[in-house]
């Protein structure tokens, strides 16, 4: 082979590699193109999983405005404007793939998508962003500027995170020259890797919209358990009182816990003594004063943390001179529900016995002490009537006007644990289904008599009961880790009132954990 002449033989060895080397670029081409393939298929259905999640959320929050509409309508109202434009975004990224993908026979021949002709021609024109590009950047900016000033006063380091993410600022490359943001991410590249890249900034979306509101539940879930939350509450032992006997009551927290104790307790500018501060009340014991309307302020303190957390006392009573009209207190609360059986205490201050009449009113035994059901009462109110003799032998008689509410909505519960939960499959497996009424002032037992169990990517299974059974459990057994479980359209009823129909309960979702 001197003077460089190859013989016939030796050049078709060198042409059998050429060939074969090209062969191995065209395989390895098409693997990857098919990789960037299935990681869109991936990120397609991790989107929707994401929205399934987002929009049970939203649902249950729907569902906590009706039952406490001034505390939830502003979350929801925020949550609502945040899926709202993540949902615009999506929509209008969908469209822009639809139209890269038009003239495929196809949309899942990925091995076809190795041109970049079809993006460049839609967002470049002779190395300038055309009109479609502008539209797409301008579309960013605006998810990018709207969630952030919807979040930004309560949530700034999500607001922040954000910003970051969906930045379309001019990136600097590897040679340290700044590029325009589109042209760096998807000037010039295949097909399927700008189609992936799209599906991945819906999952950048979708996932900012469940980062959104999960910080929005728990920001709300830790105001409620935060001290600055409770209100001062003056129940004296009557409404009124004659000139010359001592005020006597008590000053409890509005959630009732008796787990708490003042650090200092402040009232008319008096200090109270740590006697008089037991656990989930102080008592008030001090002369009532002369005739008229007296006002009774204060302060409790508390420790919380590091901090002292003030709770202001405002209240008053009346100081009379003789009793001239009857005192009606529901013992829990000022309204009347039906389905249970509500104790009542009904007396005329100064006068041992007293007559008292009313839809559903039973006398219970005991001094002045009535059980009332209004089940079958149709009405939204009830009238009580009073009437009794005083110690001068005059008759007195009063009339008060009571509401009448149903049973406030139940809320779903999958270990005792309510809302969107956290847990393991073999936690999940062994669980009770129940059903609570959070702050409701009766202790009633619910029993679940049946729920729907939904395991992400299966049908639906109707369960009778409240557990698990062979088919829910089979489902559970087949779903994958971080995937989601819906135990929604429970159904219960009271322990000790079955036929009461109780309004529907809030679903549970779960995320399981492995």
């Amino acid at each position: 082979m001197a003077g460089g002449k190859l013989s016939p033989r030796q050049k078709m060895i060198n042409l059998m590699y050429l060939v074969f080397i090209a062969m191995l670029a065209l395989n390895m081409s098409k693997e990857v193109l098919a990789a960037f393939g299935l990681m869109n298929e991936k990120l397609t259905v991790s989107n929707a999983t994401t929205t399934e999640r987002n929009n049970a959320f939203i649902a249950g929050l729907e569902a906590k405005v009706e039952e406490q509409p001034a505390k939830y309508a502003p979350l929801k109202e925020k949550a609502s404007e945040v899926s709202k434009l993540s949902a615009d975004l999506v929509t209008y990224i969908d469209n822009v793939k639809a139209t890269l993908t038009k003239d495929l026979s196809d949309p899942k021949d990925y091995v076809v998508m190795d041109q970049s002709g079809t993006l460049d021609q839609l967002f470049f024109k002779s190395g300038v962003i055309t009109a479609a590009g502008q539209e797409f950047l301008k579309k960013m900016e605006d998810y990018k500027t709207g969630v952030s000033g919807v979040i930004s006063e309560k949530y700034p380091t999500i607001a922040a995170d954000v910003q970051k993410e969906f930045s379309t600022e001019k990136v600097e490359d590897r040679t340290g020259k700044k590029i325009d943001w589109l042209k760096y991410n998807f000037e010039g590249y295949p097909l399927v890797a700008s189609i992936t890249k799209f599906t991945q900034i819906q999952n950048d979306v979708k996932t900012t919209e469940s980062k959104v509101l999960s910080k929005m539940l728990s920001g709300q879930l830790e105001s409620e358990v935060s001290l600055t939350n409770f209100d001062a509450i003056v129940v004296p032992d009557k409404t009124a009182f004659f000139s010359g006997e001592k005020f006597k009551g008590k000053i409890i927290l509005g959630k009732k816990d008796k787990t708490l104790k003042a650090f200092k307790v402040i009232v008319n500018g008096k200090e109270l003594d740590p006697e008089s501060m037991q656990e989930g009340q102080t008592i008030l014991d001090f002369p009532a004063g002369n005739v008229g309307e007296r006002e009774i302020k204060g302060e409790f303190q508390f420790k919380e943390g590091d901090s002292i957390i003030t709770i202001p006392i405002e209240s008053s009573y009346a100081v009379i001179p003789k009793p001239n009209s009857a005192v009606i207190s529901a013992d829990k609360m000022n309204v009347v529900y039906r389905g249970v059986q509500n104790p009542m205490t009904i007396s005329i201050p100064g006068v041992p016995s007293v007559n008292a009449s009313a839809p559903g009113l039973k006398k219970t035994g005991g001094a002045g002490k009535y059980m009332m059901n209004v089940t079958t009462v149709k009405a939204r109110e009830v009238n009580i009537k009073v009437s009794g003799k005083l110690p001068n032998g005059s008759s007195v008689s009063d009339t008060k006007k009571f509401r009448i509410k149903d049973i406030p909505r139940p809320v779903g519960t999958v270990r005792g644990e309510d809302g969107s939960i956290k847990m393991s499959k073999s936690g999940l497996d062994k669980a009770s289904i129940g059903a609570i009424l959070p702050d409701f002032d009766f202790d009633i037992k619910l029993k679940v008599t049946g729920f729907k169990f939904k395991v992400e990517g299966q049908p639906t299974i109707n369960v009778r009961g409240g557990r698990l059974d062979s088919r829910a459990k089979s489902a559970l057994r087949k779903a994958k880790r971080g995937s989601s479980v819906q135990v929604i359209d429970i159904k219960a009823q009271l322990t000790t009132n079955a036929g009461y129909k109780l309004k529907k309960i809030s679903p549970v979702i779960v995320e399981l954990t492995n």
